[in-house]
């Protein structure tokens, strides 16, 4: 059972937009997707626009046309989400703003999904996927030190958009089911990059807490992060960095002399020492096979993999024997090998079951009633006014690192209890600091609003405490090696055993299937192994140097993973209503990155050997790039869409607007020279400039962003994306993201400090497990409880 089978969605978005009902369909719910007379703009990319739109129904409906746009009110009555991409002259032309549409179906949830949000003064402009990576932060941390920034390979940044929303609009309806008010959520696709894809301001920032005075302007030298070394048949890539994967490595390297001091035990040692250390590795690589490296360096518990090609993912038996790719049928007619989709359900993948649909093909929907059903009951009490809608919610908070962090954040920012579950002798790694102890931003960013519990799991107090806090639970959530749950006696089964209604969500690297099930699991091997370090790959380089790969200091795909388990924990939270049992939730993050890559798959599928990296040399459009403009290290990319944008951009640059270049065959037959013309004139204006101008007549454009302008930036800025965090233990309040969407009456969310180990014991275990103090100060001094470190001094203190 699809846990949002009860759902009807009408969908009239375009682009990346498309994510957010596909998303939503492959959870179960009814998606309509409504398009124009002769078929959306987006089938132009017939691959693209076919795995956007899977597994919906296709109504067409000319919303230019009154009739058109009553029968599409019609379908709103009845209707539980509407999600849309109209710009505002559009909407307000058609009489489809959010207002009319809830005058409609007051009980409606409207999530608007556009380019740069619905406010702002930016709210009219445009852009691409890659335009978004510029003016979202991303472009600026890509390419070579000193070279071209690079674009990230197409797909991640418009999943990431498609995600946001989906969580947006999970939020949103249950908030509309608890107070039986609707919701218009204002979703911009630039605030989803900014917070979503690998935030400045967020856990493991790339920025140093966006600090502009410790971020280089330039591209960061990111080749030594998580190496990548040539090999016998291609590249692997290894990361150190716990102490014991340094020592199996010195180990393997036959323990050097150079490099027995301990203070090699430390990642900054290493990383200094990296000219002297890296050329012994690529010297044991170099005779060797991939798969021979993989196979030794995890037998001695070595994070290593190999790089892989489109090619070589597409045949990995890993990838097709569970089922994250599969071969076909996408479009009528079209067949490809494409992912299926992210999430498993009770054991059941959540994916692919149906091709996009024909124009028009399910127009009977049109004239037919939705079958009657009772009002959705969550089980849950009415929300009290202004209350966060996931209040009444509880999580136990397993999770560790970027992906555990970011899962439960989004359920306490929305006012779930999220209690972050640890032990002080297996600490989550997001707290580590440079002096060992306090509180750095990445972890103040990733666990704000959580309480924290100090709990040994494996002591059997330990674990007979859990399964008390589990009976009263909603969510149980971990990203631990596949496995690790059911050894300390956690399975779903078990857990459903005290608790029926009890949603339990677990992830890895890879999934617990397949033959990679046991691989250490670290964002740059899932990208190795996906194929997308071998697509994020500087394409002027030397193709044997692997330096050219660029990925090295991107943190993806664990937040875009994160958010995703997130929608599919809150559709089971949705799916079980008031009476109905709980289920498991598996989110290999492989199988996140694989989804973002479907159409790049698809592509290669159907001609093997022709899809590798295309650096900024997209196809599909000319002239499209990233361009130098005047100033230090400045940027702007540039996307020409269709005839109509060449015009413009003819016409506001002076290029020559030859006959010859008026449709696309002959700008692509011409690209060198046009891109080299409209170089010269972006080199002479400012980026700002450059944006200004082209996007004045509907040209997508934008300047290359760097993390701390994000803070200054005037539709950001205008759109209050950024709160101010506060911490006791952090030397100075960092900026935060204020909110995942903006809300018509959700609140944003609070923004209390991320718990110290510990913080909250005493008070959790009096409050839930009606434990005595003295039982609690019992369970402290045997290790079982850890409280924080200023409860345990004062229960040691004489009584006065």
């Amino acid at each position: 059972m699809l846990p949002l089978s009860a759902l009807r969605v009408l969908d009239l978005t375009e682009n990346a937009a498309e994510w957010c009902g596909r998303i939503l369909a492959d959870l179960g719910a009814e998606v309509i997707r409504i398009e124009p007379p002769g078929g959306s703009p987006g089938r132009r990319d017939p691959v693209a626009f076919a795995l956007r739109n899977a597994n919906k129904a296709g109504v067409v409906l000319d919303l230019d046309d009154p009739a058109g746009r009553s029968a599409l009110l019609g379908l709103v009555a009845d209707a539980d989400i509407v999600l849309e991409s109209l710009t505002h002259a559009q909407a307000q032309a058609r009489a489809l703003t959010s207002a009319a549409l809830s005058r409609a179906n007051p009980a409606l949830v409207v999530v608007s999904i556009t380019d740069f949000g619905r406010t702002g003064p930016h709210r009219d402009r445009v852009a691409t996927e890659d335009v978004l990576a510029a003016a979202g932060g991303v472009l600026s941390r890509s390419g070579l030190p000193g070279g071209t920034p690079l674009q990230p390979p197409r797909g991640v940044v418009s999943l990431t958009v498609g995600v946001h929303a989906a969580w947006a609009a999970l939020v949103a309806y249950v908030k509309r089911v608890r107070t039986g008010r609707g919701e218009h959520v204002d979703v911009s696709a630039l605030e989803a990059v900014v917070h979503g894809f690998d935030p400045g301001f967020g856990s493991q920032g790339s920025a140093a807490a966006g600090r502009s005075e410790t971020f280089p302007r330039g591209r960061p030298d990111a080749a030594n992060f998580y190496p990548i070394f040539p090999c016998a048949d291609g590249h692997v890539r290894i990361c150190l960095l716990a102490t014991r994967q340094w020592r199996a490595m010195f180990s393997w390297l036959g323990e050097p002399a150079e490099f027995a001091d301990p203070r090699y035990d430390a990642i900054p040692a290493r990383f200094a020492a990296s000219d002297r250390l890296n050329p012994l590795i690529a010297a044991l690589f170099a005779d060797h096979s991939r798969e021979k490296l993989v196979a030794e360096g995890t037998a001695r518990g070595i994070p290593i993999a190999g790089v892989l090609s489109v090619d070589e993912v597409l045949a990995s038996d890993h990838f097709t024997g569970t089922g994250t790719l599969a071969p076909a049928e996408i479009d009528a007619g079209l067949h490809a090998t494409v992912p299926s989709g992210y999430v498993f359900i009770d054991g059941v993948r959540a994916g692919l079951r149906r091709r996009a649909p024909r124009p028009g093909e399910h127009n009977d929907l049109l004239s037919t009633t939705r079958s009657a059903r009772p009002d959705h009951d969550l089980g849950l009490p009415s929300l009290p006014s202004g209350a966060p809608p996931l209040t009444g919610l509880r999580m136990l908070d397993l999770g560790v690192i970027v992906f555990g962090a970011e899962l439960g954040r989004l359920f306490a920012d929305y006012g779930a209890d999220v209690i972050k579950v640890e032990n002080s002798a297996f600490p989550d790694g997001l707290r580590q600091t440079r002096k060992g102890g306090g509180m750095n931003a990445s972890f103040a960013w990733g666990h704000r609003n959580k309480r924290g519990l100090g709990l040994d799991l494996r002591s059997p107090d330990g674990a007979r405490l859990f399964r008390e806090l589990v009976a009263d639970t909603d969510i149980v959530a971990a990203n631990f090696k596949p496995g690790t749950l059911e050894s300390l006696g956690f399975s779903h089964a078990e857990l459903a055993r005290i608790n029926p209604r009890l949603v339990v969500t677990d992830s890895s690297a890879f999934g617990s299937r397949g033959p990679w099930r046991s691989r250490m699991g670290y964002g740059p091997l899932v990208r190795a192994s996906c194929g997308l370090s071998a697509l994020w790959r500087d394409t002027d380089a030397d193709p044997d140097d692997p330096s050219a790969f660029c990925d090295g200091s991107t943190v993806y795909p664990d937040h875009v993973a994160g958010h995703a388990a997130a929608v599919a924990a809150l559709a089971a939270v949705i799916g079980r209503g008031a009476t109905g049992p709980g289920q498991s939730i598996e989110v290999p993050q492989a199988d996140v990155a694989v989804y973002a890559l479907g159409p790049t798959l698809a592509a290669a599928s159907s001609r093997p050997g022709s899809v590798g990296a295309e650096g900024n040399r997209r196809s599909g459009a000319a002239p499209a790039g990233v361009f130098p403009c005047a100033g230090d290290d400045e940027w702007c990319v540039i996307e020409v869409r269709d005839d109509d944008d060449w015009r413009a951009l003819a016409a506001v640059t002076g290029l020559p607007d030859d006959p010859d270049a008026r449709h696309f065959a002959g700008r692509a037959a011409r690209r060198a020279q046009i891109e080299q013309q409209l170089a010269a004139w972006t080199a002479r204006h400012h980026p700002a400039q450059v944006e200004e101008r082209l996007q004045a007549v509907g040209v997508p454009a934008a300047a290359m962003l760097r993390l701390p302008d994000e803070l200054t930036h005037p539709q950001l800025v205008a759109r209050d994306s950024f709160h101010t965090l506060h911490h006791p233990l952090l030397s100075r309040p960092v900026p935060a993201s204020a909110r995942v969407a903006g809300f018509s009456s959700i609140p944003d969310p609070a923004l209390r400090p991320a718990p110290t180990p510990g913080e909250h014991t005493r008070e959790i275990c009096a409050s839930l497990l009606r434990l005595k103090p003295d039982e609690i100060d019992r369970l402290v001094a045997a290790g079982v409880l850890q409280s924080a470190p200023e409860d345990a001094a004062a229960a040691n203190q004489p009584p006065p």
